[in-house]
This record gives structure tokens, C-alpha cells and sequence, in this order.
């Protein structure tokens, strides 16, 4: 093996061997195990959420594998209506032309051009996460088997009258001229005002004052409201305002949605631009009069003064004007929610319209029953509540979009907008007896992606076919998806799963959190602070760095962070860490919490635990690859140490798959490293040197110990694998031929990954000598503590007295005497009767038995306690300047509080240091 770890040395190598053979198909046999895919964006590119979420459907797609389940981890992306659009229209503006210039026809050929050439990035990075989905059954949404399940799914839904058509309020984006799902909007606080404008009483009798942040929509109000118990305003009940500047007569009506106590307890109501007053004014049945446009100017409805005006123009000349009509009576500035459109940044205007929709009521009731009964399940638990709130007051779905990319709608309307529904236009021209003399026209709008995205755990499978995959992979295993999504995705794929096959689609939904920043800010682009994850497996150069903070992709305090990191590897690229490093660091990361702060010091320290496997599979090959391991047999006699290491495995096994069950992968992570790192590479393989390199030890021990580290080391990677792939399969290639593993699958080329994961073995779990190591590793520390504290060289051989010592207490003694001389270094161990003294000596404990350490000769005491008494000044002097800081009230009022934890933190560590020291002083002063 190499002497350091280079993960890009080995990382693409090796993906290309499991990809070229077959290795991420199905087995065919086994229990069925399924994983679907959340379909990215073809659009996207892997970001930090990917690839959080990806780590961990790999990981239990790897380990289900290796179990001996027929495990399909199903992959594709989502062709991303209003995303994928917007990116070539870009393309062709920068040509100087629209979608328009091209036409429907020649504008889709153009989006599966750039499809064709652009839309496989992150397919191509997730495998460079190392990520094992079946890519040979890899989907689109817009696929042609796809596109028959939806247009399947909505000639069924609307035959059963569960797709309509109506006019409803919907979001409506004025750039892109479509509507667009709540999860399309993003709703901040920005700074704006609140007008107060007087309503003049019909009857000229007085008049009411309204508020509102919107003055435009005035032009479209239809009634004033009230509510009904405020005693203001019982006598206006029922009488009628004339509306300023459109001379209208709307009336004053009570309902219990005003808030008496907001602004002054009048409110304007604009049934066709808010969604509250559309309820309101279905309530009352009010009419419903718009007035913008589709790109969000004043339409015919309004007076012709405001006609054409942009929204925002017209909004200034509308305050204007009841300015001097003396109708406004002040304006207060006022922060307020303001919906933009993700994709354009426009403010997003509640407009009516005509779209498709569906009837969700029944749908909406098998799915709570699947959670309820227990037949789905979510983790974390609490994720029920969500799901409840939203499915208990769910409203109808509107799923048609103003757009040219995606599934159109497959209906058709004759000259008199009479409408037919069917999979194609002949079978509407027969189901309907239409002659060829009808001219039918398709509708212009297609279906909203969450639609297709809905049908995703069976249209995947070959539904409305009958397939075999429909058969075994419907429901699948567990769906492992973010808590944003819960409503728009998770929910209607229940609704619809139930609907269309009568199964559930999962069985499982384990939501993950949100990957934050190291402070907890979320991360985004325009705060320049989103770490790309193809940067931290590869590393980026300085150049690459420096043009990220120029552009203000990265905040000068990232970029600068990162570059103190490794300064000396500027050269080389900067953190470097590789994907094992980066997928163990999201593993360990994936608790219950629903936000996880990302930090890159951990990706650096499961670097280094890379680096610490890479070095212990060294040591043990150095050890063995010439040697006798035992695989042919031989006899064998096993160490206390070998056989502790063996039941030490067996627990850490048992307790990661009882994790992994219950999702877990933070406990599970945590496991592993502790075994790893400190049992098996820190004792372990200190424990073995005693026995391979001591004369008095017989070929039959060293043997016995050769064969417990080599395979204790196969299990290990086979035990790392889901979470680690690259580095236990490049280990376990030079191991298992010194191994007595039964290799699975192809042995002219094995893989870990098709290999059966270690298996539980009763026959080395043995509580004994788990004890009895641990008694070891206390004796030894114990020594070494007394070595660190008195500043005695790790070298000099010292000689041990032992006070109260038990039975049990000699048997462990006289078991592990040669490791405990050897890694303590003992020249001597006495047992000092009870009436023996012992002389001025540095104690441990090991239980009730004490191990002296006589200190004469060993130090010299007046230039120990001179030392520690310069030790003890710094210290002292460390604990009053942080303490003094964190009195300072300017500082504390006036520092962030990451910085006031940081000090705080330092104060904790030097008055830990100072008691230790005081301890240490005490010590030899009474020697």
C-alpha cells in the first residue's frame, strides 16, 4: 500500500469498476428492498442538501445489499417545468430572440437539445459521491413510459370527476406569466407602508377608514367588512360605500374573519387578488373583478386613467390621487411578509384564472388512514403532526401551468370551448363522436411537475403496466426526503399511490434536517455562504477561491477560513478531503434535529480518520502479507487480546445495526469510529506487538494473532463500507486474499460491496474478556498518567507495587502480564502484603486496587514543583485575562455571541488547566 491516503487516486477507479459491472443492479433474490430516488432537477447540480440526503440513501442501499436483500436504489431526475424553461429562454435571449420567434414545436426540440448536452451534471456528481442507484433503469420524468402513466392518471382522475376545470385565485408569477406552487414562493419580511384611506358613505352620511399595504387593489375591492360583534360599526352594517375613484357601490358586510383589533377594524375586501378575501367573498358571494393583466398592469376593469399602468406605477398614482381628493388620511411605515417568485424575484400577485384542478378531499382520506394505522411511518415520529395539519385542511390542487415544458395537458376544446379529455385526439374524436369536420385544439397549458413527481414509487415501475417491478419494488423501503416537501410531494405520492394501485408507496419516511452553515444560517447564495461538496471532496485551488469571494459566491470570512486551513496546499488544492471523509462527516451529522450545522473541522477530522485506517491496514499488512495468517490452517492459539478484540466487534456490530434500524446514522457513525479508531488501530494493535514480537511467544500465538488481525480488519471494511466505499474497498482488495472469507459473486474480480455484510457471531461475544481488557487498559493508563503527570520519560522502565489486590484482581494480572509489562514498562510488579508500607510514591486506581509508583530516583522534585510553579503563573495569569474580558460589559454587549461562547469556552479550558496543575503540585509537594 501506498504510505499516505490520496482519495483521488483511487475514488474514480474504482466507481468505474462497479458501474462497468453491474455491480448497482438488483440481485433478484432476497428479501425486496427498495429506495426511491427524490428526482433533482435536471437543472441542478449537487448542493449540500443532496448530498446529506444522498450519503444516506447510499449508505443503507450499500448495507441492504450486502445483507442479501434484492436491493433497487431507483434513480432519475425531474425535467423541472419553470427551471428548465427559464434556462434555455435565457439562451435564446442572449441570441436576441423569445420562444415566441421559434414556436411551441421548434422551442421543446431546442430544451431537449440543451437536455441531451447539459442536463447530466448532477447524475455525474452524484456518482462522484460514490452514490450505487441502479443507473441502467435511471428515468426522466418526461420519458415517453412516464409520460403515459400521467396522461394514464388524468383521464382516470377527470372521469371520475376529480379533475376540474374552474376559475380560482392562484399564485401567479407576472414575469413568467404561469401560476406557481406555494413551494415557488418565497415569502420575506421587507420594509414597506400601511395607507389609510377614508371610504365615503353612500348615503353621505360619514365615511369608514380601511387600511392597507396594497392601495392598487382598491380598484378591484367589492365590499368593505367588518366584524360583526365590534359596536363601531353595527349601524354601517349593511350600508354602502362608494368606492373612491371608481365611483362603484360596494356594501359594508359582517364576518367573524376581522380582527377588530388590527389597524381600525375595517377591511377592504378584494376577492380576485388575496386568498382571504376570496374565501370571504365566496362566503357572501361577492363578485369578483380583476384588475391586472397577466404581466401584472392595470386591465379594462380599472378607470381608464390607471390602464396600462404597471401595478407599481399605478399604485403611486392611486395615493396620489386620494391625496388630493382628501381621502388619505396617513401612511405608516409597516414591515410586511412579500411573496417573490423563487425563480424571477418578482412580487407575486394572487390572480384569477382558469386551471385545472384536483378534487383532493377523497383522495386526502386513505392517506391519513396509511399513518394513522401505522402502515406508513414517519421518523422522526413528530413529523405526524405536520402531515396531519396539512391533510386535514388540504384544498383542491391546481396542477396546470402557463408553461410550453412539461406534460401537456391532454385535453381539447371545439370553437365553442366545449372541453374533451382523452389520451389522445382520436380517442377524444371517438369517445365523444366527433367528425372530422370539428376542429379541435389542444389546451396550451401542461401539468404541474409535482404532478408527474406524485406518481414517481409506481410510474417508475412500468405502471400502467403490470410489471414485475410493480409487483416487488411497490411499496418500497423508506423514502428519505426533506420536511419541506412533506405536503407537495410526500403526501400527494400517498394519495395517489393508494389511488392507483391500492398499496402505500413507502413504508417508511425518515425526514432528514436542513443543512445549515457552522453559525445555523441557512445557507444561500446571496449571503455567500453555501460550500459546494464537489469543492470538499476534490479541494479548490486559489484561484477558484479568490473568484468565489470576487463574485460574492463566498463571504470573505468563508473564503478566508478555508484558506488558513491548509495554506501549503494552495498548490495542490485546499481541503482536499475526499468523499469518505465528507460522507462520514454526513453520517455523524444525521441526528433527529431538524437543523444540523454543518462544520468543516469535522470533515477535516474524519480526513484524518481516513488517514488513521489507511495507516493501521499498513501496519497490519506489513505484519502479515509474508507471514502465516492461518488461512490454510494450522493451529492457532488466540491472545486475551485477540479474543477481546473479536467480542469488542461483535457488540460494536450489534449496537450499529440496532442504529441503523431505527435510523440512527449519527449513533451508528459514532459506533464505528470509536471501535475503529480507538479500539481496534489505538489498543488492539498495541496489544499485538507483545505477541509478534516476543521471542517467548509460539508460532501457534503469532499465528493465532495474525489471523485476528487480518480478518478483524476485513470485517472492519465490511462493517465501514456503506458509509465509507472508496477506502474499504481499496483496503479490502490487498486484505481478503490474506483472509478466510467465502467470497460472493465473481472471483476473478471481487467487490466488497456484493460481499455479505459480518454477521453476528455469538461464539465470540464473550463478557469475560471484554472485563478483562478493560482492567488492562486501566492499569496501563493509569501508568502512563502517573508517567504524564510527573514528566517521567515514556521510556524509563519503572517498578510498580500493587495495594489491595483481589483474587480476581491477580487473575487478571497473571493473564495479561506480558501486555501490561510490555505497553506500561515495567521492569518490576510486586503485591505489597497488607502490613507492608510502601514509600513516597504517585498512585492510580484500578477499582479498589491501588498501583504505586515510588518516585525516588525517577524525578527531582524542587525542579518539578519549579516548573509547575512557572506553569501554574502562566495559567493563572490566562484564567483573570478571560475572565476579565468576559466582565468587560462593553465587550459583552458589543461582541457576536459566537465570539462570547469562544471565550467562554477558553476560560473553561484554563481553569481545567489550572486545577490540573494545582492537582500535579499538591502531588509532589507531599512526596
Amino acid at each position: 500500500m501506498d504510505k499516505t491516503f490520496e482519495p483521488q487516486s483511487i475514488e474514480q477507479q474504482c466507481y468505474q469498476q462497479w458501474e462497468s459491472n453491474g455491480l448497482f443492479k438488483a440481485s433478484g433474490s432476497g428479501d425486496p428492498y427498495c429506495i426511491l430516488l427524490p428526482p433533482p432537477n435536471v437543472t441542478g447540480s449537487l448542493h449540500m442538501g443532496h448530498a446529506f440526503q444522498h450519503t444516506i440513501m447510499d449508505a443503507l442501499t450499500r448495507y441492504h445489499r450486502m445483507k442479501g436483500d434484492n436491493t433497487l436504489w431507483q434513480v432519475g431526475t425531474d425535467h423541472a417545468g419553470i427551471a428548465t424553461q427559464m434556462v434555455v429562454e435565457r439562451q435564446l435571449n442572449a441570441e436576441g430572440k423569445t420562444r415566441h420567434d421559434l414556436g411551441r414545436e421548434d422551442f421543446l426540440s431546442k430544451v431537449w437539445e440543451w437536455k441531451a448536452h447539459s442536463g447530466g451534471t448532477i447524475t455525474q456528481q452524484m456518482r462522484r459521491l460514490g452514490t450505487s442507484p441502479d443507473w441502467d433503469r435511471e428515468v426522466f420524468t418526461m420519458d415517453d413510459n412516464l409520460s403515459k402513466a400521467v396522461t394514464e392518471v388524468f383521464v382516470k382522475l377527470h372521469e371520475e370527476g376529480l379533475i376540474y376545470r374552474g376559475k380560482r385565485l392562484v399564485n401567479w408569477d407576472p414575469v413568467l406569466h404561469t401560476a406557481v406552487s406555494d413551494l415557488e414562493v418565497v415569502n420575506e419580511e421587507e420594509a414597506g407602508f400601511m395607507w389609510h384611506m377614508r371610504y365615503p358613505l353612500a348615503d353621505g352620511s360619514g365615511h369608514i377608514v380601511v387600511a392597507t399595504t396594497r392601495p392598487e387593489t382598491m380598484l378591484g375591492d367589492t365590499a368593505v367588512a367588518v366584524h360583526p360583534e365590534d359596536e363601531r360599526y353595527q349601524d354601517f352594517i349593511g350600508k354602502e360605500i362608494k368606492l373612491p375613484l371608481t365611483g362603484r357601490l360596494i356594501p359594508i358586510i359582517a364576518d367573524d374573519y376581522v380582527d377588530p383589533e388590527f389597524g381600525t377594524g375595517c377591511v377592504k375586501i378584494t376577492p380576485a387578488h388575496d386568498f382571504n378575501d376570496y374565501d370571504m367573498g365566496k362566503r357572501h358571494n361577492l363578485p369578483m373583478i380583476n384588475v391586472l393583466t397577466a404581466d401584472a398592469k392595470i386591465n379594462d376593469e380599472a378607470p381608464e386613467a390607471y390602464r396600462g399602468m404597471d401595478r407599481f406605477d399605478a399604485r403611486k398614482q392611486i395615493v396620489a390621487d386620494l391625496d388630493a381628493a382628501g381621502l388619505l388620511v396617513k401612511i405608516d411605515d409597516h414591515k410586511l411578509k412579500v411573496p417573490r417568485g423563487d425563480r424571477t424575484g418578482a412580487v407575486i400577485e394572487p390572480y384569477l384564472t382558469d386551471q385545472w384542478y384536483v378534487a383532493v378531499e377523497s383522495l386526502a382520506k386513505p392517506a391519513i388512514e396509511a399513518v394513522e394505522s401505522g402502515e406508513i411511518r414517519f421518523i422522526p415520529e413528530n413529523w405526524n403532526k405536520t402531515y396531519y395539519q396539512w391533510m386535514h385542511n388540504i384544498q383542491d390542487w391546481c396542477i396546470s401551468r402557463q408553461l410550453w415544458w412539461g406534460h401537456r395537458i391532454p385535453a381539447w376544446y371545439d370553437d365553442s370551448n366545449n372541453v374533451y379529455v382523452g389520451r389522445d385526439e382520436a380517442e377524444v374524436r371517438a369517445k365523444y363522436s366527433l367528425t372530422d369536420d370539428v376542429t379541435l385544439r389542444q389546451d396550451e397549458d401542461v401539468l404541474d411537475t409535482w404532478f408527474s413527481s406524485a406518481l414517481w414509487p409506481f410510474a417508475t415501475m412500468g405502471w400502467p403496466e403490470q410489471t414485475p417491478e410493480l409487483e416487488t419494488f411497490v411499496p418500497s423501503s423508506v423514502l428519505v426526503t426533506g420536511f419541506d416537501i412533506i405536503f407537495f410531494w410526500v403526501a400527494r405520492m400517498i394519495m395517489m399511490t393508494k389511488k392507483f394501485t391500492g398499496k402505500i408507496p413507502f413504508r417508511d419516511i425518515y425526514i432528514t434536517g436542513l443543512i445549515r452553515d457552522e453559525s445555523g444560517d441557512k445557507m444561500s447564495k446571496s449571503k455567500g455562504n453555501v460550500l459546494d461538496p464537489i469543492d470538499l471532496i476534490d479541494g479548490i485551488d486559489l484561484e477558484s477561491l479568490v473568484a468565489k469571494r470576487t463574485s460574492g459566491m463566498m463571504q470573505p470570512q468563508l473564503a478566508e477560513k478555508i484558506a488558513k486551513r491548509t495554506r501549503k496546499q494552495f498548490s495542490e488544492g485546499i481541503n482536499a478531503y475526499g468523499t469518505d471523509a465528507l460522507r462520514f462527516t454526513f453520517a455523524a451529522m444525521a441526528s433527529t434535529s431538524r437543523d444540523i450545522n454543518f462544520d468543516m473541522g469535522r470533515v477535516e477530522g474524519y480526513r484524518n480518520f481516513c488517514n488513521k485506517i489507511w495507516n493501521a491496514s499498513r501496519f497490519v499488512l506489513m505484519n502479515t502479507e509474508t507471514e502465516d495468517t492461518g488461512r490454510d490452517g494450522g493451529e492457532m492459539v488466540l491472545s486475551l487480546a485477540d479474543r477481546w478484540i473479536w467480542a469488542r466487534f461483535q457488540q460494536t456490530l450489534k449496537e450499529f445495526e440496532a442504529a441503523l434500524a431505527d435510523y440512527r446514522f449519527d449513533i451508528a457513525a459514532n459506533l464505528v469510529y470509536e471501535f475503529t479508531w480507538n479500539q481496534f488501530c489505538d489498543w488492539y494493535l498495541e496489544l499485538t506487538k507483545p505477541v509478534l514480537n516476543s521471542d517467548a511467544s509460539s508460532e501457534a500465538e503469532k499465528r493465532g494473532t495474525r489471523h485476528t488481525l487480518i480478518n478483524v480488519l476485513e470485517h472492519l471494511m465490511r462493517l465501514l463500507h456503506p458509509f465509507m466505499p472508496y477506502i474499504t474497498e481499496t483496503i479490502w482488495q490487498r486484505v481478503v486474499p490474506l483472509s478466510t472469507l467465502q467470497l460472493k459473486g465473481d472471483s476473478e474480480q471481487p467487490s466488497i460491496m456484493v460481499q455479505a455484510f459480518p454477521e453476528q457471531d455469538a461464539s465470540k461475544q464473550d463478557e469475560q474478556v471484554l472485563s478483562d481488557i478493560e482492567w488492562v487498559k486501566r492499569f496501563i493508563v493509569g501508568i502512563r498518567n502517573i508517567r504524564g503527570e510527573m514528566d517521567i520519560s515514556p521510556n524509563k522502565p519503572l517498578n510498580a507495587l500493587l495495594k489491595h489486590v483481589s483474587a480476581e484482581d491477580s487473575r487478571k494480572l497473571d493473564a495479561a502480564r506480558g501486555f501490561i509489562d510490555k505497553l506500561a514498562r515495567l521492569e518490576s510488579v510486586k503485591v505489597l502484603g497488607a502490613d507492608e508500607s510502601a514509600p513516597a510514591s504517585a498512585t492510580a486506581l484500578v477499582g479498589d486496587m491501588e498501583i504505586l509508583i515510588p518516585m525516588a530516583g525517577l524525578i527531582d522534585k524542587d525542579a518539578e514543583l519549579s516548573r509547575l510553579a512557572k506553569a501554574l503563573d502562566k495559567a493563572e495569569k490566562e484564567v483573570a485575562r478571560t475572565q476579565g474580558k468576559l466582565s468587560n460589559e462593553k465587550f459583552v454587549s458589543n461582541a457576536p455571541e459566537a465570539v462570547i461562547e469562544k471565550e467562554r469556552a477558553k476560560l473553561a479550558d484554563a481553569e481545567s488547566q489550572l486545577e490540573k496543575l494545582k492537582q500535579q503540585h499538591a502531588t509532589i509537594s507531599a512526596l
